[in-house]
């Protein structure tokens, strides 16, 4: 088998990254020699790579599902979002300039070459690649200027599977009207379709699966089940979801559960370093984005965020901002990480991200930081209080001066972070999956909140991710036609499907 493969979606969050990882894993599960694939992303999640760049996590995660390292080649262009017009561009890993909607039309030929020349690459070197398409090919209104969906389809002579959410409804519309709007020669390379999220009887589903392949000529190649158990690394901001639970914890190893709050800011980034406290049993974390609903937490997190400068007017606004500062007189543990650790300081200096030049912090720590236009990005390794940490670093602010105590030691650079009672703060994301950190912080927090809650020694961040792919890989084996998706990725996409004529004209 040699070949590749597009995964399409109905919407965002359709399952698109999932379903690519969870074939990746099966493929390699079976000694194929595969990659992942996204020509371009648009996500504030995002990870350091070891060829020094920065890719979207859900292809990080795909990589791994591969046996690979995380690398720029797999996800060329990443979109960051920090506001609703205007977007960081990412090329190669590396930060370009800022563009708007209308300012992406200018890039669109050369990122296209960009794109064509990775997808190249790495269909040479590995016999399979799994592509993951963007949001969803029936955005018509962006075809003409499309690298993800059926541009990089056409381009590449992809055949194309259209997956689409039953969980939200109308996934039968969805998957037909998905195809009904595109051109003819776009909907020569849609395949098949694959149904995500089915709850209950599939014998329910079936006349109407059977009703959609007459009326599209395509068939449904699988109809794959809720699985309660997938959750980590969610790559769209759908999924932090205010009041929302973060994973399925395991039940306390002590006598109560610790309560964690994590912020949900307008422009949060990199949402994903909160799982890792999820993982821990009797640790319940929550999405929270009103004052209200810190009264009561042990431990609040003040994430990443792509808008530092905004997010921190937005705390003030919301009157969370007065909620923190209560808690850190109180001796309330605060953990605030990248923009959320900047927000926590004395002053921000930001002439670069939101051209505020000089404001002012929270004050919850004594710090100062200046943006400066070269961004940070790097995998950190150092100490904690002895324990071994790992991280990575991605960020345009700069502490240039400190009065309080260093959370830990990087091997490189010397003092990071800091500890001001019970208030921290680092740039280091990544840090809460280092097991043994985790659970120090976690049972400092307990002490300092009264809590009767112990740690489980034997929680492992890695191993859980590692569970999750195989647990994808399975999903698939079980519920997709793999006999079926193969031959679509060593033939294309079978000649002559029917065009449904009553598309958008």
């Amino acid at each position: 088998m040699r070949g590749a493969l597009l995964v399409a979606g109905t919407t965002s969050d359709a399952g698109k990254s999932v379903l690519v990882a969870g074939l990746c894993r099966m493929l390699a599960r079976r000694g194929v020699s595969v990659a992942p694939f996204k020509a371009q992303n648009m996500s504030n999640n995002s990870v350091v790579t070891l060829d020094g760049g920065e890719i979207g996590r859900a292809q990080a995660l795909q990589a791994r599902a591969c046996g690979l390292e995380p690398s720029v080649r797999f996800n060329p262009v990443l979109l960051k979002p920090g506001s609703d017009r205007t977007s960081q561009l990412v090329v190669r890993g590396k930060a370009v300039t800022s563009v708007g909607a209308r300012d992406y039309i200018e890039h669109r030929e050369w990122l296209r070459e960009v794109v064509a020349g990775e997808l190249a690459a790495l269909r040479d070197e590995f016999d399979v690649v799994i592509c993951e398409g963007a949001g969803s090919p029936a955005e018509i209104n962006l075809r003409a200027t499309d690298l993800a969906n059926m541009g990089l389809a056409r381009a590449a002579s992809l055949p194309v599977i259209v997956v689409g959410d039953i969980d939200r409804g109308g996934v039968l519309a969805h998957l037909f009207g998905t195809v009904a709007v595109l051109s003819p020669e776009d909907q020569e390379l849609i395949a098949g379709f694959v149904v995500n999220k089915f709850r209950g009887d599939v014998g329910l589903l079936e006349p109407g699966l059977e009703q959609l392949r007459a009326l599209t000529g395509r068939p449904t190649l699988g109809v794959v089940p809720f699985a309660e158990g997938l959750w980590i690394d969610a790559e769209d901001s759908l999924s932090t979801t205010p009041d929302a639970p973060v994973g399925r914890p395991a039940s306390p190893a002590g006598r109560e559960w610790l309560r964690v709050a994590a912020v949900r800011l307008p422009r949060v980034s990199n949402a994903t370093d909160v799982e890792a406290l999820a993982c821990e049993p009797g640790v319940s974390v929550h999405w929270v984005s009103e004052p209200s609903r810190l009264a009561d937490v042990d431990l609040v997190v003040l994430p990443g965020s792509k808008s530092t400068v905004s997010d921190l007017n937005w705390l003030r606004t919301s009157g969370i901002a007065d909620v923190l500062a209560a808690r850190a007189a109180a001796g309330l543990p605060i953990l605030g990480i990248c923009g959320g650790y900047q927000m926590l300081g004395r002053t921000i200096v930001d002439h670069v991200e939101s051209a505020a030049g000089a404001v002012d912090g929270l004050g919850l720590l004594d710090l100062d930081v200046e943006f400066a236009s070269e961004k940070v990005l790097r995998q950190s390794t150092g100490t904690a209080d002895g324990i071994t940490v790992s991280g990575y670093e991605i960020h345009h602010g700069r502490v240039v001066r400190t009065g309080d105590a260093a959370l830990l030691r990087d091997d490189e650079c010397g003092p990071e972070g800091s500890v001001r009672g019970q208030v921290f703060g680092t740039h280091w994301h990544g840090l809460l999956e280092s097991d043994e950190f985790r659970r120090s912080l976690l049972t400092r927090v307990a002490a300092a909140t009264g809590r009767q809650f112990a740690v489980a020694p034997g929680t492992s961040v890695a191993d859980e991710r590692t569970a999750q792919l195989d647990l994808l890989a399975d999903l698939v084996e079980q519920h997709l036609d793999v006999t079926a998706i193969e031959r679509l990725i060593d033939g294309g996409a079978p000649q002559e499907l029917p065009v449904i004529e009553h598309r958008t004209r």
